[in-house]
């Protein structure tokens, strides 16, 4: 991360963040993490707008209506990829961090997070949604880079000028805490 005066300076004047990539990336702790030290809403898109209890997807018209009440909303930082909602997202968010480590770290994570959480509710999934992890899910992972970083380098375009700051691996995102955490 260069520049890194620069980029405190950026975070600290944004009311909206959007934290995306790859399952398994570690958005929601990121997003968390940084919510606490902006003081900013912390919203996940699995618990608040997708899923409800027993894995049931609401309907894609509540899930638009929820999204863009939450998005007119002065503070916030959002976790979640979601590219079917860019088109709320991305014009309300004033910065975006994109998670983009290697595949394997993200294999490891979805994984990892499904043995820790195995058959009980993670903090950022409803009541009712026990963790699991799928065939379907780790074959999203295998082929996110393939598959959904081109929409996501073309919806950023769409959007030029709004600060995005990609974070390659855990040691960048620990760094990014760690400089949040020191004083000006």
């Amino acid at each position: 991360m260069k520049d890194t005066s620069a980029l405190k300076a950026t975070l600290a004047e944004v009311d909206r963040i959007l934290v995306i990539g790859c399952p398994g990336s570690g958005k929601s702790t990121l997003a968390k993490q940084l919510s606490r030290s902006f003081g900013l809403r912390y919203i996940s898109m699995d618990r608040d707008f997708y899923w409800l209890p027993g894995w049931r997807k609401r309907p894609r018209d509540e899930i638009d209506r929820l999204i863009a009440k939450a998005v007119a909303e002065e503070r916030w930082i959002m976790d979640g990829t979601g590219l079917s909602s860019f088109h709320l997202r991305l014009p309300r968010a004033d910065a975006v961090i994109w998670l983009r480590p290697p595949r394997y770290v993200c294999l490891y994570g979805a994984i990892s997070r499904a043995f820790r959480y195995f058959g009980r509710n993670r903090p950022e999934l409803p009541v009712g949604c026990p963790e699991h992890l799928s065939r379907e899910a780790l074959a999203y992972i295998w082929s996110f880079e393939r598959d959904a970083v081109p929409l996501i380098e073309a919806a950023l375009r769409d959007v030029a000028g709004k600060p995005v700051l990609q974070l390659k691996s855990r040691r960048q995102m620990r760094e990014l805490l760690d400089l949040l955490g020191r004083p000006a």
